[in-house]
């Protein structure tokens, strides 16, 4: 990763189900997760679906035998956003050790996922892995990781979500998945906390047509994405959170007509990296 800035590569860009087919595999299949690494090394990762098996891999292969120290930053708890954290590997592996961050608006961290791994749901108790875990609800003021700084803000979605800024001493990050437009006060923050980002990863799971069909499930659309991050000024923005529904033609198509409002939009592909933000 580049020294100057911060290192950003996605796991899974899909919503709500992982959708491993053939006509979807240019952008990719697995649900959220994406990490971000600051210029000293350190690690953070953004959601836990199904994409961080794939990261747990790659992880334990540049760590050989090695101490492996991640931080890992939860939107919310609902399904394709954590369903990946049982497969992680690292989570299984001696001398690991995972910070778990949340907001504490979304009830208690640890009691969450305990519930997801545990019978009849899951084999091994979430107690009982291996790895050292910690545990922080943030209540707004934040966290510092040796060179990043990262935020929380709410977002307007079903039972509730937290957005992150993510900062480094040249580069910002801001990871807004899951939520969607229409609250005045969230959309207002939405593009505050998102002011002067070097890029905006963004929830576009809909067209603006199919967002019309789908209002009150929490998600946005590429024309709202485009208006964000018009607005807020970033300089690059990132769609997010695609549908399962969404072939890469459609995916191609999605990316085109943003690209007519926001000039330097790109969708979210998997396995793609994003070194000092290019």
């Amino acid at each position: 990763m580049n020294p100057k800035g911060l290192g950003l590569r996605f796991w899974g860009v899909r919503g709500s189900a992982p959708t491993p087919t053939q006509e979807n595999l240019g952008y990719g299949g697995n649900t959220s997760c994406v990490e971000i690494r600051g210029g000293s090394g350190e690690i953070a990762i953004f959601d836990a679906g199904t994409g961080m098996r794939n990261l747990g891999e790659d992880l334990r292969k540049q760590f050989p035998g090695q101490k492996i120290t991640v931080n890992v930053f939860l939107t919310h708890y609902h399904w394709d956003h954590i369903q990946g954290l049982p497969f992680f590997g690292p989570l299984f592996q001696e001398g690991t050790e995972i910070t778990f961050h949340a907001s504490e608006k979304l009830g208690p961290l640890r009691d969450r996922l305990r519930q997801q791994m545990s019978a009849p749901y899951f084999p091994v108790d979430f107690d009982s892995v291996a790895a050292r875990l910690q545990f922080v609800e943030m209540d707004g003021g934040g966290v510092q990781l040796g060179d990043l700084r990262v935020g929380c803000f709410p977002m307007h979605h079903p039972q509730g979500a937290t957005g992150f800024r993510v900062e480094s001493p040249s580069r910002v990050v801001v990871y807004a998945s899951d939520l969607e437009p229409g609250n005045a006060a969230m959309d207002r923050i939405v593009r505050e906390s998102a002011e002067g980002a070097d890029a905006l990863i963004y929830d576009s799971q809909f067209t603006p047509e199919e967002h019309e069909a789908h209002k009150g499930w929490g998600h946005s659309h590429w024309r709202e994405a485009a208006a964000v991050a018009r607005d807020a000024r970033v300089e690059e923005l990132i769609l997010f959170h695609h549908d399962p529904s969404h072939t890469d033609q459609i995916m191609n198509q999605i990316q085109a007509s943003a690209r007519k409002l926001f000039e330097r939009t790109s969708a979210a592909r998997e396995s793609v990296e994003f070194n000092d933000l290019r």
